[in-house]
C-alpha cells in the first residue's frame, strides 16, 4: 500500500542540505506516498515528508543520492506535549490550509514526521475534536474565495 521512501534533491540538485547557520550540519529531506486512514476509516492517499538531520560528514557517508529508494516509512508522530521545548510552535498539528490548530480536549496536538528504516513501526497519532472550529475556518475560505471570483 505505501511507496518507497524517496531522497528528494535540493534546488542545487543535492541530497544534503547544508545548513545556513551551522555549516557542519545538514539534512537530507525524503519522501513517500502513504494511504491513510482517519479516525472515521476514510482513505487518503498523501504524501509525507521528513527531513533526517545530522552532521554532514554523516549525512554524506550514507551515499544517498536524489531519487534513490530506501526501505522502511516515514512515521507520524503526534502528542499532546511539544517535541521541541524551545520552539513548541514549530510542532503544531493545521487542519489543512485553514491555520486552525487541531486540538483534543483544549489542548494543542503536536505532530511531527520521522524516518525509520523498520517498515513495521506503527504511527503514534491523537484524534483531534475540535472539528466545529475546523468546519468554520473552511467555510470561511470558501466564502472568500468565492467572493474574490465575483470581484
Amino acid at each position: 500500500m505505501n511507496a518507497k521512501v524517496k531522497v528528494l534533491a535540493n534546488e542545487a540538485g543535492s541530497a544534503v542540505v547544508v545548513s545556513e547557520n551551522n555549516p557542519e550540519y545538514g539534512h537530507i529531506r525524503v519522501s513517500q506516498d502513504r494511504v491513510l486512514f482517519d479516525e472515521k476509516g476514510f482513505l487518503r492517499k498523501k504524501t509525507i515528508y521528513a527531513l533526517i538531520a545530522g552532521t554532514v560528514e554523516d549525512l554524506r557517508s550514507l551515499g544517498w543520492t536524489p531519487g534513490m529508494l530506501l526501505p522502511g516509512k516515514i512515521l507520524i508522530k503526534e502528542s499532546l506535549s511539544p517535541f521541541n521545548a524551545k520552539e513548541p510552535d514549530r510542532d503544531f498539528k493545521l487542519a489543512g490550509t485553514t491555520g486552525i490548530v487541531c486540538t483534543s480536549d483544549d489542548q494543542p496536538i503536536y505532530r511531527k514526521t520521522v524516518y525509520t528504516p523498520n517498515g513495521e513501526t506503527a504511527d503514534t497519532t491523537v484524534e483531534h475534536n475540535n472539528t466545529d472550529a475546523i468546519r468554520a475556518a473552511y467555510a470561511e475560505q470558501k466564502e472568500t474565495a468565492a467572493e474574490e471570483l465575483d470581484a
